[in-house]
């Protein structure tokens, strides 16, 4: 199931990314640099692991995880999280968990695209990426 998201994907649209970075807490100097990113996501498998790694002129990070194993995680802004990784349906979720935050990442696909919606205390964004 995970297939359907392997590839290259850049980033073409980001909606909300600033206030959903302000619900997770990412101080105004990081929200400036966050939001002129564009970043390309490399999605792949090693295994049963998923690994996803995400490049920008800004910084880059590697994950792998199984689906359904929490792992820790240090975000690209310097958050130290649990995470994991599952699949609902057709739709590849990961949940970060810190300090008695929690935030998710609902990945799917939509004509040819995947779509990454973000949600944080309430505050909802949404990214779009196409295949490189």
């Amino acid at each position: 199931m995970v297939d359907a998201f392997c590839g290259t994907w850049k980033l073409v649209d980001s909606q909300n990314f600033d206030e959903y970075m302000k619900s997770l807490g990412i101080g105004f100097a990081t929200r400036q640099v966050g939001n002129v990113t564009k970043p390309t996501v490399v999605m792949s498998q090693d295994g049963d692991k998923l690994v996803i790694k995400t490049l920008s002129t800004f910084k880059n990070t590697e994950i792998s995880s199984k689906l359904g194993e929490e792992f820790d995680e240090t975000t690209v802004d310097d958050r130290h999280v649990k995470s994991i990784f599952t699949m609902e349906g057709d739709k590849l979720v990961q949940v970060q968990k810190w300090d008695g935050k929690e935030t998710k990442f609902v990945r799917e696909m939509k004509d040819g695209k995947q779509v990454v919606t973000l949600t944080c205390a309430g505050v909802q964004a949404v990214r779009t990426y196409e295949k490189a």
